[in-house]
């Protein structure tokens, strides 16, 4: 058996808890490592926190070669000149969704090119096991609190698909704000052999009540979504499903997108107050689309989409009023000014790191870390699909 079979296979046999434990043991037996190191990021996505490795500190996540390989995504090998020993940092992504980082030591003789690629596939590997794991445990998602969340925090991660998203015709990339205390405001995304279905919700409300809210709202989408009807349908049943259990007295303002992955139309659906932005060929732009009624605010809402064409090279941002309506201590406004001036700031970063960038951008006009409301930014990057796909 080679090594990559039987790192796989100790792996996909391992106790869900303990993937960490029969990585290692392979590690040591097939290429002579004398340490395996899993670090996961946290849920506010700013420190890369160990997991069941007793003695390991927390690190940056943009600082150090862990740090590194995080943002970067690719592998790295710390120089190490008279040591025996060399160490590899190797990103552990599923799908383009970031986890965190494998760190493997292991004898400079044994290191080599086939090497570095074979542990980078087995930290790929293992990032498909724990997603798989953490239907069974709470050891990975333990590990990734810096600090405890509140009920209603809890009830929104797990609503999410995850924080990030690739294919060759698109990256998405998402993150809510205060990471550890927000409520309200989520998103949602499914891909088939033909569509990319995208919903933002700016959530109303506060704590708890919010996030049942949410839960209803997305819940009812999906059912929607997943009995295949259109975008219209979708937001219609969603409508109702939150109307007959509120009557009105609340509702979800929300941003339903289909996109179709071999043309770039997309059918749009505004029903509220999450905001869409454009940056294309250089020029970030505020979008303007037909508002509609939010969900469950009148019963028997008809809703009905628009359309819009996203070429290759767009990048769009969505985003939720706790970033433009987000005040500093002078009482001054966020804005289109300072929120299109933040997107041309990240122009340059992948749109997995663009809403962790622009939420801090936000942070220091805020004066202080933590929102009062809920904040939401989801980028996506749009390659499109070649014609030989």
């Amino acid at each position: 058996m080679d090594r990559l079979a039987a790192a796989e296979r100790a792996l996909r046999h391992a106790a869900p808890h303990a993937l960490l434990d029969s990585l290692r043991a392979v590690l040591l037996r097939c290429y002579s490592a004398s340490d395996a190191i899993l670090m996961v990021a946290d849920y506010g996505v700013a420190s890369l926190r160990p997991v069941d490795t007793p003695g390991a500190r927390s690190v940056p996540v943009h600082m150090g070669p862990a740090g590194r390989v995080y943002g970067s995504q690719l592998p790295y090998v710390e120089p190490a000149e008279g040591s025996p020993e060399l160490t590899a940092h190797l990103p552990v992504s599923v799908r383009g969704d970031r986890i965190g980082v494998l760190t493997v030591r292991l004898p400079r003789e044994r290191f080599s090119a086939t090497i570095l690629d074979e542990l980078t596939e087995i930290a790929r590997i293992l990032g498909h096991e724990i997603v798989v794991a953490e239907r069974d445990t709470d050891v990975y998602l333990q590990a990734r609190r810096a600090e405890r969340l509140t009920l209603a925090a809890e009830m929104q991660w797990q609503l999410l698909p995850g924080r990030s998203c690739s294919r060759p015709e698109y990256e998405l990339g998402g993150q809510l704000e205060p990471a550890y205390a927000v409520h309200g405001d989520t998103f949602d995304w499914s891909t088939s052999a033909e569509y990319l279905s995208l919903t933002v919700i700016n959530g109303m409300g506060e704590g708890i009540e919010a996030s049942l809210l949410t839960g209803l709202a997305v819940s009812a989408l999906r059912n929607a979504r997943r009995a295949g009807l259109d975008l219209a349908e979708q937001a219609y049943l969603a409508d109702q499903a939150i109307y007959g259990q509120y009557r009105g007295i609340t509702h979800v303002s929300a941003l339903l997108l289909r996109f179709d992955l071999a043309t770039g139309r997309t059918r749009i659906i505004d029903a509220g107050s999450p905001r869409m932005w454009l940056l294309r060929q250089g020029v970030a732009e505020y979008v303007e689309l037909e508002g509609q009624l939010p969900l469950g605010m009148f019963e028997e809402t008809v809703y009905t989409t628009q359309e819009f064409t996203t070429r290759p090279g767009d990048r769009l941002f969505f985003v939720s009023d706790g970033v433009y309506d987000a005040s500093s201590p002078g009482g001054e406004r966020y804005g289109e000014k300072a929120l299109a001036r933040a997107i041309m700031n990240t122009r340059l970063l992948p749109p997995a790191q663009v809403p962790r960038a622009i939420l801090s951008e936000l942070a220091g006009h805020r004066g202080g870390p933590l929102p009062e409301d809920d904040a939401m930014v989801v980028c996506l990057d749009w390659h499109g699909r070649s014609a030989d796909v």
